[in-house]
C-alpha cells in the first residue's frame, strides 16, 4: 500500500509503435467447394441483392464461421462491354455501379471531377486501365490493420478444361511491393499485382488458348482498405477474338445464343470467354466462375500497436519500507527478525500508474515479488498497449 508518489519525469516516458505480422493461408478447398457442390456451398452466402457473395472458413449458419471475404465484380462504363447493352446482359447497371463505387473509393476522382479507372501500372497519368475486374474485399478479422506489403499471393488455376482448372496454375503476387508501392489513392498505399510462375501449361485439346504467362500487370492491392482489384485479362486468349480459358461450356449461366459482337472487338460471332461471362452472367454466376479456379490465398496482415512504456524507478533511499498493517508486529518490522541492526526490507509486488488527481488508472503485477533494500535500487517497466 503506497502512502508516497513518485513523479515521473520526461525522461521516464517514452512512446513507442511496433508492427506485429500474422501469416495467414486460406486454402482453395474452402473457397471452391469444402462444404458442398458448386452453387450448393454452405459457407457462401449470396444475398438477395445479388451484388457479391461472402465466403466463410466453416458453414455460415454455425456460430463457428469466421468471414473471410467478400466477392463481387463490375466493369467500367468505358469498357467495351458496356458500349452496347445486348439482350440477356445481367445486372448491366449494377456492375457499373459497382466499379464505379470502388474506383470512387480507392482511387479517386481526377481535376474535372471525373472518377478514375484502375491503373494497371499506378500511373494515374496515362497507360493501360483495368476496366473489367472482380474485387476481392478481406475482412477486417484477418486482414487486420493493413496487408504486409509483398506477402499477398493468390493462385489461380488456368487450364481450359474445367474438371481439371488446377492442371496449370498462374501464381499472382506482389512481389517488391515493400519499395515499389504506390501512395497516390485517397484509400492509402498500394501494390502492383504481377504473373509470377506457370505451372504445367493449357491444353491444347481446346484450342490451345494462351494465357497470361509472363511478368504482366493483372491487378492491384490496396494494403490498407484490403482489397484486391483482379483484372479480366488474367483469362484472356492469345488474341482479340480469342476465347480464352474461360468458354461458355463451363458458365452455363450465360447467355449461349447471342453472337452479337462488342465494341472493340470487330471478330463477330461469341465474345471473348471473359467478356461475355462478364456480361452474360450474374455477378453471383462470375464469382462462383472465379471461386472454382481460386487454389490458395497467402498473406501477411499486420497489426499496428503502439505503446508508452513507463521507467518506474526505485532508489536506493526510496520504497524500502511498506505500510501494509502486516509489515510490523509489536511496533517492530517482521523482516527484521528483532536485529535493530538490520536494514530495512520491503518487497515490490505491484506497480501504480496515478493521475494527477492521485487517481489510481492503471496497476501492473509482477510475476514475482522484487526484494528492496537500501543497498539496492530497481527499475520496473511498465508498458501500456493500445
Amino acid at each position: 500500500m503506497a502512502t508516497t508518489f513518485k513523479t515521473l519525469l520526461p525522461g521516464d516516458v517514452i512512446d513507442t509503435r511496433n508492427r506485429l505480422h500474422e501469416s495467414i493461408p486460406i486454402t482453395g478447398t474452402i473457397v471452391s467447394g469444402t462444404y458442398g457442390p458448386q452453387g450448393q456451398e454452405r459457407n457462401i452466402k449470396d444475398y438477395s441483392h445479388g451484388l457479391f457473395q461472402s465466403v466463410f472458413d466453416y458453414p455460415f449458419l454455425s456460430s463457428s464461421a469466421n468471414h473471410i471475404f467478400d466477392l463481387t465484380m463490375g466493369y467500367s462504363s468505358n469498357s467495351p462491354i458496356s458500349a452496347s447493352s445486348v439482350a440477356g446482359y445481367k445486372q448491366q447497371k449494377s456492375k457499373i455501379n459497382i466499379y464505379n463505387q470502388m474506383a470512387q473509393v480507392l482511387m479517386g476522382h481526377d481535376a474535372d471531377g471525373n472518377i478514375r479507372e484502375f491503373d494497371a501500372d499506378g500511373d494515374l497519368t496515362g497507360g493501360s486501365k483495368i476496366r473489367q475486374c472482380y474485387f476481392l474485399n478481406i475482412s477486417r478479422l484477418l486482414g487486420k490493420d493493413e496487408i504486409k506489403k509483398g506477402s499477398f499471393q493468390i493462385d489461380l488455376g488456368v487450364e481450359p478444361n474445367y474438371d481439371k482448372p488446377f492442371s496449370a496454375s498462374l501464381s499472382i503476387t506482389d512481389t517488391n511491393a515493400e519499395t515499389s508501392y504506390k501512395t497516390n489513392s485517397p484509400a492509402g498505399e498500394y501494390g502492383i499485382l504481377k504473373t509470377n510462375t506457370l505451372t504445367g501449361g493449357p491444353s491444347t485439346g481446346q484450342g490451345g488458348r494462351a494465357v497470361v504467362s509472363a511478368s504482366h500487370n493483372v491487378g492491384l492491392i490496396f494494403y490498407q482498405a484490403g482489397v484486391v482489384v483482379l483484372s479480366s485479362s488474367i483469362f484472356h486468349g492469345s488474341a482479340q477474338g480469342d476465347q480464352g480459358i474461360l468458354d461458355e461450356h463451363h458458365f452455363p449461366e450465360m447467355d449461349m445464343t447471342h453472337t452479337a459482337s462488342v465494341a472493340g472487338f470487330s471478330e463477330p460471332g461469341p465474345l471473348n470467354s471473359i467478356f461475355k461471362l462478364f456480361a452474360s452472367s450474374s455477378i453471383s454466376g462470375a464469382c462462383n466462375a472465379l471461386r472454382h479456379r481460386i487454389g490458395n490465398i497467402s498473406f501477411n496482415n499486420t497489426t499496428e500497436l503502439n505503446s508508452t512504456i513507463y521507467f518506474c524507478r526505485a532508489n536506493a533511499n526510496e520504497f524500502n519500507y511498506s505500510s501494509n498493517p502486516t509489515y510490523l508486529k509489536d511496533s517492530k518490522i517482521r523482516v527484521k527478525a528483532d536485529d535493530s541492526r538490520a536494514e530495512p526490507v520491503s518487497y515490490i509486488t505491484t506497480v501504480g500508474l496515478y493521475g494527477p488527481n492521485n487517481e489510481l488508472l492503471a496497476v501492473g503485477k509482477l510475476s514475482e515479488p522484487l526484494k528492496k533494500t537500501p543497498s539496492n535500487e530497481l527499475t520496473v517497466r511498465v508498458r501500456l498497449d493500445y
